[in-house]
């Protein structure tokens, strides 16, 4: 890829994060912010504006747009889909800071309250020495979880208009909204997107290829206890707190998600909430594995049994499937792998097929009839101030998009 493809990514990148597009997981509207209706409407002018057809923005935010093949070979469809939202776990920031020529050392991010990237936390910072870095000012997150994304698709397809040497079939793009509040493709119209298989731009480090993630549900707990007057609680006050706390001891503390890795599952308490009289304790629970995912999702509700024979029926749960994993639904066509897999090493890059430690808008989608892994964006360190991405792994990303959709 030419300089000015590396040019043009930072400027779509930098626009991109400028635009606040948080999404809001206790709003009851889809997309759950008018922001992120406005920022399509930005997308849907840049589509236009750098030649693709067939742009529109439907009713619930989604952006699709067509690249019209260029060969008269029969060729599959192809998508290529990020999101438009980032984490409500903070805000977004208003521009990256640029480290050109990053000098393998730590990062000062933010002095004030002394947040730094450091080697010691972060080892793989390492790797990007003399490399072009995008950060954040230590009190914000970047965006790059899935702006850089939207950034590798947009340049991509300008590329390839560019270039019409280089002979594709048809090319579908998607922008979605709310995938961080779990809602991404929730309205998301597969038939009409009309594609045979399509790729996520959501994954992490450079290399990186996902077709493989958790089994995920949610679960709730609610504890009503019996407030007394301490002063004459004997044998009468039941503290739903203590039982709260008794429920979490009985899982297994081994697999909490900081001593859990690559296949293993997890379960996390993600809220709690209570006073003597009522208590709530929000999970979720994750693992590759159906069966040992049924198990974990059995464990909770075995826990809530044997306490509510010792305590009087006190404890309600309700469980929740999210996602599953798309290992079931790619594998059958994992020629789809395949060609991603060849586009990274054409692009000079050794892929690292690896689970996702998540989901991602491809596993629905894959449930859904569209088989759909999920490609490196280069970003590191997600939903938080820490994170960052390499400009250069932007450019590589974007150069893997080209390659898929080209006709060899």
């Amino acid at each position: 890829m030419p300089v000015i493809m590396k040019d043009n990514l930072l400027k779509r990148f930098s626009k991109y994060i400028s635009y606040a597009t948080t999404s809001d997981e206790s709003s009851e509207s889809y997309p759950s912010t008018k922001a992120l209706l406005d920022f399509g409407d930005v997308m849907v002018e840049e589509l236009k504006a750098i030649g693709l057809t067939q742009v529109e923005k439907d009713q619930y935010g989604y952006v699709t747009a067509l690249l019209p093949a260029n060969t008269t070979e029969a060729q599959p469809t192809i998508g290529f889909i990020a999101h438009m939202d980032t984490a409500p776990d903070m805000p977004g920031i208003a521009a990256p800071r640029i480290l050109e020529n990053y000098d393998g050392k730590d990062i000062m991010l933010d002095a004030e309250t002394n947040t730094a990237l450091t080697l010691a936390d972060f080892p793989e910072l390492a790797d990007y020495k003399g490399q072009t870095l995008l950060v954040t000012d230590g009190k914000t997150l970047l965006g790059a979880d899935d702006k850089a994304g939207m950034a590798e698709i947009m340049c991509a397809m300008e590329y390839l208009l560019q270039h019409p040497e280089i002979k594709h079939g048809p090319i579908k793009v998607a922008f979605t909204p709310d995938e961080e509040i779990g809602q991404g493709v929730k309205y998301f119209d597969v038939p009409k997107f009309g594609c045979d298989y399509a790729y996520t731009m959501d994954g992490g480090a450079i290399g990186e290829l996902e077709y493989e993630n958790f089994n995920a549900a949610s679960a709730v707990i609610k504890i009503q206890g019996r407030n007394i007057h301490p002063g004459y609680a004997k044998n009468k006050m039941v503290n739903s707190q203590l039982i709260a706390m008794e429920f979490n001891s009985l899982l297994p503390e081994n697999e909490r998600p900081q001593y859990t890795q690559d296949y293993e599952g997890f379960f996390l308490l993600i809220h709690t909430e209570g006073t003597v009289e009522q208590s709530q304790l929000n999970y979720i629970i994750r693992d590759h594995d159906k069966a040992k995912f049924e198990a974990k999702k059995q464990m909770i509700q075995q826990i809530t049994d044997f306490l509510n024979v010792k305590y009087d029926n006190r404890l309600t749960c309700e469980i929740k499937d999210q996602y599953y994993n798309m290992r079931e639904k790619v594998e059958p066509v994992f020629y789809v792998v395949e060609r991603a897999v060849k586009a990274m090493e054409k692009a000079g890059i050794k892929p690292k097929v690896q689970p996702i430690r998540g989901g991602t808008d491809g596993a629905n989608l894959s449930f859904r009839g569209l088989p759909c892994p999920n490609i490196f964006a280069g970003g590191h360190n997600f939903h938080g101030k820490y994170e960052y991405v390499p400009l250069e792994s932007m450019v590589k990303a974007t150069e893997v998009i080209v390659n898929i959709a080209r006709v060899d």
